[in-house]
């Protein structure tokens, strides 16, 4: 071992206390951060380099803890936590601000014709594809035919909900035809989380005690994080996909905006963006990743065997996902 940088520290845990909001807020912010997609090749090799050769005991001299917490962080941004590998670029979660704000705004701007409609929903559904496919669980990986089977069912739920809703609007204000996005993204997310996750709702997640033990495998237990992503996901759709909406409305009866057209969809753009970057670390701090439930909550069979092998053990932990 060489340097001075104590060997005690739990990179394994964030920095940030996660039992609180604030704690997963600024843990959130930090691995949504969007200037990480913008690391070169070598930055994140010598991330990885740190992050590796500390687990091993190694320490680089002259490494100070906020250095090592740095590159824990870089190295998080863009290597699976399973495999090791370096994640499809627009898949990592500091990607999400980017893509998303461009995605999503190009939903609210082009929302009156049929095609428009259709295509930023299949745009939309196939990022999410690509997100899902990049942080997925290297223990119970997702097979292509399910992979498929959430692309299509997300996009056509998103594509009917969008135009259904958007047929239903014809005769009613503007303002209200420019929610119809919202409502198809959150249908899709409806359908496409619960079919990326299905193997977890059949052959449940693991379930630990305070001390990590595996306990064993929870059909409730993934109900329970499933539907907590899912109200995350939702949640942070809203102020990005709620406020700008609003605002256009408003700056679209303006001279100057009637005079140049073409800024609606970078104004609308940059609106998205900016509720995005605080609107996806804040709703992904809703719910600690380490999430938890009472034993009386399990299943029967597990509620016994939980007795049996650990009968002081009230409650127990499970990781959510995102």
């Amino acid at each position: 071992m060489s340097g001075e940088l104590s060997l005690g520290i739990n990179i394994k845990e964030s920095r940030w206390d996660q039992g609180t909001f604030m704690g997963r807020a600024k843990h959130f912010f930090t691995v949504t951060d969007p200037r990480n997609v913008l690391l070169s090749s070598e930055t994140l090799e010598d991330a990885r380099v740190t992050i590796e050769n500390y687990r091993l005991g190694i320490v680089k001299p002259g490494l100070t803890e906020d250095q090592l917490w740095r590159a824990k962080y870089i190295y998080d941004s863009a290597f699976h936590p399973d495999t090791g590998e370096k994640m499809l670029l627009i898949g990592r979660m500091s990607a999400q601000v980017p893509m998303n704000m461009t995605i999503t705004g190009c939903m609210l701007t082009f929302y009156r014709t049929t095609p428009a409609v259709v295509f930023w929903q299949w745009v939309n559904q196939s990022f999410n594809a690509v997100v899902n496919y990049t942080n997925r669980s290297g223990d119970a990986p997702i097979t292509v035919n399910q992979l498929g089977a959430a692309y299509v069912s997300a996009t056509t739920g998103a594509v009917v909900t969008a135009l259904s809703l958007k047929s239903l609007t014809k005769h009613l204000p503007g303002i209200i035809a420019r929610f119809v996005p919202f409502a198809a993204v959150a249908a899709a997310n409806c359908i496409n989380i619960p079919f990326m996750r299905q193997r977890e709702l059949k052959y449940g997640i693991p379930v630990t005690d305070e001390n990590g033990n595996r306990l064993g495998d929870s059909t409730s237990a993934a109900k329970q994080a499933i539907v907590q992503v899912v109200v995350s996901r939702i949640g942070m759709a809203v102020p990005a996909m709620a406020i700008p909406p609003v605002i256009m409305n408003a700056l679209e009866k303006k001279a100057f905006m009637k005079r140049f057209p073409v800024l609606n969809a970078p104004v609308q753009v940059a609106l998205v963006g900016f509720c995005l970057v605080f609107a996806t670390p804040l709703c992904c701090a809703l719910f600690p990743q380490k999430s938890s439930m009472k034993v009386s909550s399990l299943e029967p069979e597990l509620q016994e065997s939980i007795r049996k092998s650990s009968p002081h053990t009230t409650k127990v932990f499970f990781n959510k996902g995102l």
